[in-house]
């Protein structure tokens, strides 16, 4: 299939035929995944591929028991890692620095690697800081006193990261389902769970969030329930 036939081959299944899937597809289609946009390259993300068909019932019960998990032959759980910003900043760091050595002239490493230690060393880490909504407030007041004087991003606050993170890990979702399009298999991204359960049961810290269960199987006949339908193009397209 082309791009757009994957598009709209793509739809969410919620029963599954009992046909096998091959484990190292959905692997593959995962690592594709890991592929996509994320914002400053932080990847506050890690995905879950369930095979074992006792966990797949635990998560069953924890997505409430609803069809699209209860026929699933395997499952991924989309977690956002925000508790790992630091790691994953200095991660980019050591990158980016590397980067600048290897592909800028060398009069323009010193200033690009300050700015780049800037970012990651400390701009990053003080944005993604959480402390009770008090590290969010100070952020907030901050960018509003500079947002005085020149244009500044004023979405800074404790939730307003915490929206970044789960918009990233959504963009890796979305990219793993076209791809299991693209083998034949389908999917059904599933956002009634138990998130209590379900952390519980993949034994997840504190600090990882769940960004959405994803079932995965190859389409029963009646999988699909009804034609696709979307608001009128022309109501939600806007040329400016």
């Amino acid at each position: 299939m082309n791009f757009e036939e994957i598009v709209h081959h793509r739809r969410s299944v919620r029963n599954y035929s009992k046909l096998p899937l091959d484990t190292d597809k959905v692997k593959h289609c995962l690592e594709l995944a890991s592929l996509s946009p994320n914002s400053s390259n932080m990847q506050m993300w890690e995905f879950y591929h369930i095979t074992d068909p006792e966990i797949l019932k635990k998560l069953t019960v924890a997505c409430l028991s609803q069809q699209a998990a209860s026929s699933a032959q395997q499952m991924v759980v989309f977690v956002t890692r925000q508790d790992l910003h630091r790691k994953r900043a200095k991660k980019m760091m050591d990158l980016e620095t590397q980067n600048v050595l290897n592909n800028s002239p060398k009069e323009k490493h010193e200033s690009r690697t300050k700015r780049w230690k800037l970012y990651y060393g400390f701009v990053m880490p003080f944005l993604y800081t959480r402390f009770l909504g008090l590290a969010g407030l100070f952020r907030k007041i901050m960018v509003v006193l500079i947002g005085l004087f020149r244009p500044i991003i004023y979405q800074v606050t404790e939730n307003d990261q915490r929206v970044v993170v789960h918009k990233t890990c959504a963009l890796a979702a979305q990219t793993f389902m076209l791809a299991m399009a693209s083998e034949g298999y389908d999917t059904c991204p599933m956002e009634g769970f138990d998130s209590v359960r379900a952390k519980r049961i993949l034994k997840l810290p504190y600090g990882a969030e769940i960004n959405m269960l994803v079932s995965c199987g190859i389409r029963e006949e009646g999988g699909v329930w009804g034609d696709r339908m979307r608001i009128p193009f022309e109501e939600v397209y806007k040329e400016v």
